[in-house]
């Protein structure tokens, strides 16, 4: 085992989050503002996962106000407290770029049964 392995191997989470793409899921976000932390939450449909190992991440698309706001997470990231899956979807790409596009109902990914 070389250096750079040993040096990831703490940082990798155990516990990784289940989700696949086209998921809907809530990640609760630890916030450092000034000397205080708090943990605001992130609602939105996983358009796209990427990379693998130590530098995976996942991107996280919503509307707000009218706006579309995509925020992407490292899965590793000591600041991603957790990632709840609120809703399966059923999607049959890899990446769903296409939903930036689309507004209100067009914008659905249909619930997997």
């Amino acid at each position: 085992m070389d250096a750079m392995q040993k040096m990831t191997e703490g940082m990798i989470k155990e516990n990784k989050p289940k989700f696949e793409v086209g998921d809907t899921v809530r990640v609760s976000v630890r916030i450092k503002e000034g000397d205080k932390e708090r943990i605001q939450a992130f609602e939105g449909t996983v358009i796209a996962k990427k990379h693998g190992g130590i530098a995976e991440t996942f991107t996280v698309r919503r509307t707000s106000y009218g706006v579309g706001v995509e925020r992407v997470f490292p899965i590793n990231s000591p600041f991603v407290e957790k990632v709840e899956v609120i809703r399966r979807g059923k999607v049959r790409r890899a990446k769903l770029f296409y939903l930036r596009e689309r507004t209100g109902k067009a914008a659905k990914v249909k619930a997997r049964i």
